[in-house]
């Protein structure tokens, strides 16, 4: 049995939390993953992740370093629930990210032991021909599905996606609440600078939350209904033009596969298999060229989600007046919208990935440019009368 410096000790223990915490993303992605294929994959990124965890086991325990108990290694509440709530596709592209950066810094940096230092570099390479391997598998499958099926999915990822067409009802409770927010707060703000917080400023606000909220889920539902019109007559056209013109579709798709970096061949192959199921290629086309099927979400959906959402963002500025008035109502309006500025900005990042706290801070920080371009606003006029 051998001895570990410092060096190796603190890279392997990382390395070993590093797996344990891929692990339980992964397994919580498995378990939301409904189709058997992508599922199966995710379940291999776990496999392999515990894999790994063996390997570096193995290697501390020849060095005489204790293996911590698996229960030690807890993600963050945050992770797990950005795990639970944020679209699939997002979550792997950011833990994809994630791991390049972890490959290079964990793994492919010396330690000075020649044993440590070969073993991380096996598992750099593995990490990096499996993702390979995975990408591979998810073209080929995709490939060989039915139209119907190929429909079927297309409509799924790109609803997870949350913003490619319709944004998805979380995506847009999120903007709403946002939105409402920030409006009624700078109505607020303007309107108690200008009476000095008096009894007016609730009948501001409350007008202010009433139409910021009609006018945001009247502007979903319309969003969403022409984006679907647009996105059915887009459709159409290349149905035609797949049937008018199939040998000049046909090379534009071997075109977009040699462009992701396949090989001409390959490329050709893809496109001629693809060819012969005209549904299928109508969709890859799309896809490609108008960023998917998009305009599939349920407009009224959309439209609950906007104007619920910007409602409970709006009234959150003016709750303190039904209560308070003068300046003790303006000071604590403006203390709670701040905070509901920071909560919404940190709920931001369940979407976008983002640090919770740095999103958080970013909306407080709008928050407090809003409000105080507007009340200087409601200053000038206050003098001005």
């Amino acid at each position: 049995m051998g001895t570990a410096s410092p060096e190796v000790n603190k890279r392997l223990l990382d390395a070993w939390r590093g797996e344990v915490e891929a692990n339980h993303v992964y397994g919580i992605l498995v378990k939301r993953e409904k189709d058997a294929r992508r599922a199966d994959i995710l379940r291999r990124i776990a496999a392999a992740e515990t894999g790994h965890r063996e390997r570096l086991e193995a290697r501390m325990r020849e060095l005489g370093i204790q293996v911590p108990e698996l229960s030690s290694v807890r993600i963050s509440p945050w992770l797990r629930l950005q795990a639970m709530v944020a679209p699939l596709e997002r979550v792997l592209a950011a833990r994809e990210a994630a791991e390049e950066t972890e490959i290079e810094d964990r793994y492919k940096r010396p330690t000075g032991d020649a044993g440590t230092d070969a073993l991380l570099a096996s598992i750099r390479r593995d990490e990096k021909s499996h993702a390979r391997a995975i990408h591979e598998m998810q073209a080929v499958s995709a490939v060989e599905e039915p139209a119907a099926d190929l429909q079927r999915k297309l409509d799924r990822i790109r609803k997870e996606k949350g913003h490619q067409g319709g944004s998805g009802w979380i995506a847009g409770a999120i903007y709403g609440a946002n939105d409402g927010l920030g409006a009624v707060f700078g109505i607020i703000a303007g309107v108690s600078a200008a009476t000095g917080g008096s009894s007016f400023v609730l009948t501001a606000g409350l007008s202010g939350a009433v139409a910021s909220a009609v006018s945001m889920a009247t502007g979903a539902f319309l969003a969403e209904r022409s984006q679907a019109e647009v996105s059915a007559a887009n459709l159409e056209r290349e149905r035609a033009e797949i049937a008018e013109h199939p040998e000049e579709e046909k090379e534009e798709l071997s075109l977009f596969y040699q462009l992701k970096g396949m090989s001409q061949r390959d490329a050709d192959d893809i496109a001629e298999r693809l060819s012969k199921q005209p549904e299928a290629m109508l969709h890859v086309l799309a896809s490609e060229e108008l960023g998917g099927l998009r305009g599939t979400s349920n407009p009224w959906e959309a439209a609950l989600a906007a104007g619920v959402s910007t409602g409970l963002g709006a009234i959150i500025p003016v709750i303190p007046f039904f209560f308070l008035s003068g300046v003790p109502a303006i000071v604590t309006a403006a203390a709670v919208s701040l905070v509901a500025h920071f909560l919404v900005g940190a709920a931001k990042s369940l979407v976008t990935l983002r640090s919770w706290w740095a999103s958080g801070l970013e909306m407080t920080l709008a928050g407090v440019i809003v409000g105080g371009v507007l009340y200087a606003v409601g200053l000038l006029f206050k003098t001005a009368t």
